[in-house]
Order: C-alpha cells, then structure tokens, then sequence
C-alpha cells in the first residue's frame, strides 16, 4: 500500500516548523509512525569539513552512509531535485505517514499555515488539493479553517482522511 503524503505548505515564516513540531506528537500519540520530508531549494550540508564521512565523499565516493546504535544518515549525490514521490520510494518505508514540509507547488494533499500579521495571501486554493488551513483568523475559504495552534485537530482530518482505514 502506498504510503499517503500531505504537505504543510505556506509563505516564510508563517509558522509550518512550528506547527510540523505539534502535529507529529499528535500522530505519534495516536499510534502511528510519521516520517517527514524539508525541502530546501537552497541546499544543506550536514557532513562538515574534517570528519570521517566528509573525507569519504571528498575522495570520491557518491553514497556515504553514516551509521551508530541510535540513527543512521545517507549522504547521496543527487543529479537534481527528486520529486515527492520518488524520495518516498526511494527512502520511505515502515511508515503510516509522510509530512512534508515545503514544496508548495506538490500534487498531494495540503495544510497551509496562514499568518494574517504577513500581510499575504494564501498560496492555495480548494483546487490546489488543499485539505485545511491552519490560521490565526477564521477564513471562509471552502475547506476546513483550523486554529493555528490547533495540532489535534488537524491531526483528526490527517487520520480520518489518510489512516483509519490503512
């Protein structure tokens, strides 16, 4: 069964960590392993100059793959931005959820974080695939408007719409 994907989505700063921080305990709480995807267009390093693992790299290798009791990290080459789809199946598995964060344009379901103190519009519409809106004012948009901090009941349209019959 294919693993089902929504994506918080919003303008910068609007609050998607924040609210990404209080949705997955809610999730976890209830039973089900959430994994998580960030994009960010403008690049990450998470291997530093010196170590083990960046030395591996910097002499060549392609994959590097990080491992202890606790965790394990993939540092791989990407020949280019992969898309939603193929880093789930590439990477994801074992999991009742991906929570994306980012990737505002995606063709999956959506949450935006909407801040009215911004001063912008939404990025979505109910075409969009947008599922609900998380806000800091009640917004009549056609679909569901959630308060901001509101985490559980985001949490019950996740789990209704995408878990309670996988």
């Amino acid at each position: 069964m294919t693993i089902p994907i929504v994506s918080i989505v919003g303008k910068s700063d609007s609050g998607k960590t924040t609210l990404l921080e209080k949705l997955i305990p809610s999730l976890v709480q209830r039973g089900y392993r959430v994994a998580t995807i960030k994009h960010n267009v403008h690049g990450f390093q998470i291997d530093h100059e010196g170590k083990d693992s960046w030395r591996h790299k910097k002499a060549g290798a392609c994959l590097t793959l990080i491992s202890s009791p606790a965790c394990v990290a993939l540092i791989e080459d990407a020949a280019r931005d992969y898309s939603i789809a193929e880093l789930r199946e590439k990477y994801i598995k074992d999991v009742d959820v991906i929570l994306t964060e980012g990737h505002k344009g995606n063709p999956y379901p959506k949450i935006e974080v909407f801040r009215s103190q911004l001063k912008r519009n939404l990025l979505c519409r109910k075409e969009d695939n947008l599922l609900a809106v998380a806000a800091d004012i009640e917004l009549d948009i056609g679909v569901p408007c959630f308060d901001i901090n509101d985490a559980e009941g985001l949490a019950d349209i996740i789990e209704g719409n995408f878990l309670k019959n996988r």
